[in-house]
Formats: C-alpha cells, sequence, structure tokens
C-alpha cells in the first residue's frame, strides 16, 4: 500500500467545519481510532481527547483524519509495517520522512491546511524538508503533550506544521494561549551563526547557502552535534516499552521491535554517562551562540531518500544528524523550504533558537521566507 491511502488512518464520518487539521495518529481522540501506528492498538478508541488537538479545535480547527506515521514514532522513514508506507506526494517512490510523515505528507498533497505532529530526534522537521512545507518544533514542554503516546519523555515534543510560517504561528496561538507572536525583524539586523552547510549534498548546499546568504551579517562556525547522550534517549524508550514489549514482542514490526531489543540492553553506567555528555553539550551549545540571534544550518543533507535507500537503517543516523541535537538541548528550530534541489526535490533549512525564543525564530522565519518562497 503505497498510494495516498496511506496517509490516513482513520477519519471522522462528518468532520465538522473549520481549517481542515490533519493530526498524527500518536494523539488520543475521543471516539476516533488512535493506533499510535501500532497493530496492537489497532481497535483503540479514546474516550478523551489530547490537549493539544482540544486547544486546536476550540480555536476553529477541523480534525479531518488521523495521519500515518512510523510505528510507536520510532523511525524516520514512516514506513509503517502495518499500515502501509507514507507516500511522499511531490515525488512517487521517495519517502514522506518520519515520524510524522503522515502530517506532513497531507500538507504537500493539499488534505488539509495545518497539521499536528511530534518530535523527537527531528520528526516534525524530516517530513517538513522531504515534503516541502514548514515544520515547527518548539521549545520543550512549551506545547502539551497530554494525551500523546510518548517515544523519549525529554526529548519529546508537539508542534504545528503547515505550507507557511504564518500558518504555523497561528497553530501555535491557538496551542499555547500565553503565546505573543513577535514582529518580523529585518534580515540585515541579524547576527547569525551558520553550520554544517559543508556536509550537504552540492544542491541543498547550494539551496541553503543562498537563504544564509540573505543574511548579511553571518559568520560560518563549529557547532557541535552532542553525540554520547544516545542512551538516555534509549534509556526512556525503553522504560515506556518495557512492559507492552514483554507481553507482546511479536506484535512489533521487525525494524521497531530491533531497536526496542538494543534500548532494553542499555546499562545504568552507560545512562549516566550519556546524561553528563548531555549537560556539558547544552552548556557547550549555549557558551557557541552567544552573541548571535540565530544558527542556520540545512535540516536535511539531503533530498527525500527512495524508498529502497531508506530500508538500509544505517541511512538513520544521516538523516537525523542535523535534527536531534535540538532535541536533546531542547531548542526551538524552524524547517522553511528554500527551493529545490537534487532531483527537484525540496531543500530545506532550518533556523535555531536559544530555549523560549519561538516568536522570534518564527518572526525570523517569516522574514526569510518572504525572500526564498516570494
Amino acid at each position: 500500500m503505497r498510494s495516498t491511502e496511506a496517509i490516513f488512518l482513520a477519519q471522522p464520518e462528518e468532520p465538522a467545519s473549520g481549517i481542515p487539521l490533519a493530526v498524527k495518529d500518536l494523539f488520543d481522540t475521543a471516539g476516533l481510532a488512535t493506533t499510535y501506528g501500532s497493530s496492537i492498538f489497532a481497535d483503540h478508541v479514546p474516550k478523551e481527547t489530547a490537549e493539544a488537538v482540544r486547544l486546536l479545535e476550540a480555536a476553529g480547527y477541523a480534525d479531518v483524519g488521523k495521519t500515518n506515521l512510523h510505528e510507536f514514532a520510532y523511525g524516520v522513514t514512516s514506513m509503517n509495517p502495518h499500515y502501509g508506507w507514507v507516500p511522499n506526494p511531490v515525488l512517487a517512490g521517495r519517502i514522506a520522512g518520519g515520524s510524522s510523515g503522515g502530517s506532513a505528507a497531507a500538507l504537500a498533497a493539499g488534505l488539509a491546511d495545518a497539521a499536528l505532529g511530534t518530535d523527537s530526534g527531528g520528526s516534525i522537521r524530516i517530513p517538513a524538508a522531504y515534503c516541502g512545507i514548514v515544520g515547527f518544533k518548539p521549545t520543550y514542554a512549551l506545547v502539551s503533550l497530554d494525551g500523546c503516546w510518548p517515544l523519549a519523555p525529554s526529548y519529546d515534543h508537539a508542534g504545528p506544521m503547515a505550507r507557511s510560517v504564518a500558518d504555523c504561528v497561528a497553530m501555535l496561538e491557538a496551542l499555547v494561549p500565553a503565546f505573543e507572536p513577535a514582529r518580523q525583524p529585518s534580515l540585515g539586523d541579524l547576527r547569525v551563526a551558520v553550520a554544517w552547510l559543508d556536509e550537504a549534498d552540492d544542491g541543498v548546499r547550494e539551496r541553503v547557502d543562498a537563504a544564509a546568504a540573505l543574511f548579511p551579517n553571518r559568520e560560518t562556525i563549529e557547532f557541535p552535534r552532542g553525540r554520547g547522550n544516545l542512551k538516555v534517549f534509549m534509556r526512556e524508550i525503553a522504560e515506556v516499552h518495557a512492559t507492552l514489549f514483554d507481553e507482546q514482542p511479536e506484535a512489533y514490526g521487525a525494524d521497531v521491535a530491533r531497536k526496542i531489543r538494543e534500548c532494553l540492553e542499555v546499562t545504568d553506567r552507560e545512562v549516566a554517562e550519556a546524561e553528563r555528555v548531555r549537560a556539558s553539550y547544552r552548556d557547550e551549545a549555549a557558551g557557541l551562540l552567544e552573541g548571535f540571534d540565530l544558527l542556520v544550518t540545512p535540516t536535511q543533507g539531503f533530498v527525500a531518500p527512495t524508498y529502497a535507500a531508506a530500508e538500509d537503517d544505517s541511512l538513520r543516523g544521516a538523516i537525523t544528524s542535523f535534527t536531534s541535537p535540538f532535541n536533546a538541548l531542547g531548542w526551538p528550530a524552524l524547517a522553511l523550504p528554500c527551493g529545490t534541489a537534487e532531483h527537484g526535490l525540496p531543500a530545506s533549512v532550518q533556523l535555531v533558537g536559544r530555549t523560549g525564543e519561538d516568536a522570534f525564530v518564527l518572526a525570523a522565519g517569516a522574514a526569510l521566507e518572504a525572500q526564498v518562497r516570494p
């Protein structure tokens, strides 16, 4: 199943009137099936609606469908063995990215005007980049995850996905009642750090470099990835799945089952060292960004891979390379389309700010968007 049928897993018989909203099937919806991308929950119909969905509906958004995802949100391809491979509407045979692949695909296919996703290692920004839409991972804990199945709780974020920065801002106003949008800055007034361009494929690098060049006051820096904190991420996943996996290991797809087993093998000593690395990374990253208003990087180093290429699990590290650092840090990060690259597929630039600078990152993104997507 590789058609647009693999985008939605459940849809209301009669959607309410409002802005069409696609909801990642990780969020509970009262009276509408919620699978978490797992066959174990194929018949699960929650009694209550997740807080983020409730807030959006109260603001005039209407749930038009629960979107397909990587099983339990633990993956970057959205090639789901139970419910089908999410297609990339931009080009057949390419992955939509994950784990919020269905949400991005629904937007790219024109099936929704707004979408709700989650991001634990890039799961909003990866599919946003591959499908040519806008995705925003807010500051950690800014958007409620009540009623959403966890992956790794201290890395998990919920956030908006849309076809423009303005639409993401509108969603965030609904998701965070205290949120106040910021005025768009002049790109010339910002001091910007640029990183990781040399690691991107030629077409992507050219597009992101052109976007970065719209900031006259920019400087290329070496920005670390914080490698070494992954064992914390894995331990948290193990704690989420330990009982369920022990009871029904055969119900997990092979890809996720293998990764869960690896998570269950992580030792306390490895977790302690990873926690130390993560704390040190937070201090180091804050110091490196001192004096800059934003960090600009590619969202992805390459365009959407083919299904065949994505079946090689070794690609996972490359796909999360530019996104997962900001889950470890909890910083806000925006994925913004910035033209076409290899094979005519979208390139995406990532704008990153410090904790709590969500409004500023979005405002700077809107100013940049006006230049790269006139």
